[in-house]
């Protein structure tokens, strides 16, 4: 899925101190000022750290990561880790500046969930097409892939693919680019999403001590 880049424009700062910025799975978020792309989820790993997911093909190590609606209050966080054959990217954001929340806009995730199988019902949250749900389809062509029947569109890269309310997944990109992302007026049918499998993700990273290792998502298990 194309990564959709665009200049943004920074406001001027506010005259008086800023909060922290509210930052979960499905949050928007922007890669080194001028990307969009979405937060897979957010929590600790078992360094202690603040530490966040979206795909590789939207930065990698040392790319900064701000808040899309929330430039203003700069950089949160850095990618310090990622895999671009796994697509990837593991943030580590300033705890003193975000404060990490599980539901987004009623989007809710309590946890990580194994990959799921066929005929399971996935949800994600993209910062472009916003809510969608459809069926699982199963293990893509590619390994460490899930094909689920919600729709996608630029940005929303990382997305969270979850089952129940756990994450399964991050989207990746689009099945075909013969159908549009998601449906239309006048199209009724929409490609299949590609989404990386979490676990494999998280597997990747504990086997190379990465920062992320141990990882558990706030206010899950």
């Amino acid at each position: 899925m194309a990564v959709l880049a665009a200049l943004v424009g920074f406001a001027a700062p506010s005259a008086h101190a800023q909060g922290p910025v509210v930052l979960g799975g499905g949050s928007g978020i922007v890669v080194n000022g001028e990307s969009f792309c979405t937060l897979t989820t957010i929590g600790n790993d078992n360094r202690g750290n603040l530490i966040g997911f979206t795909s590789a093909h939207c930065g990698g190590p040392g790319a900064t990561v701000s808040a899309e609606g929330a430039e203003a209050s700069g950089v949160l966080g850095t990618m310090v880790a990622g895999n671009e054959g796994l697509d990837y990217a593991v943030i580590q954001f300033d705890p003193q500046k975000v404060a990490p929340t599980n539901n987004v806009n009623g989007f809710q995730i309590d946890g990580i969930a194994p990959d799921p199988s066929f005929g399971a019902v996935g949800c994600k949250l993209g910062r472009t097409t916003g809510y969608s749900c459809g069926v699982i389809w199963g293990p893509g062509q590619d390994p460490g892939t899930i094909v689920s029947q919600v729709c996608g569109g630029p940005g929303d890269s990382g997305a969270p693919l979850t089952v129940n309310n756990r994450v399964v997944g991050m989207i990746h990109g689009a099945f075909s680019e013969d159908l549009p992302g998601c449906v239309t007026r006048y199209i009724p049918l929409h490609t299949p999403a590609v989404a990386m499998s979490f676990n494999t993700q998280l597997a990747d990273i504990v086997a190379k001590n990465r920062p992320g290792s141990g990882f558990v998502p706030v206010g899950g298990a």
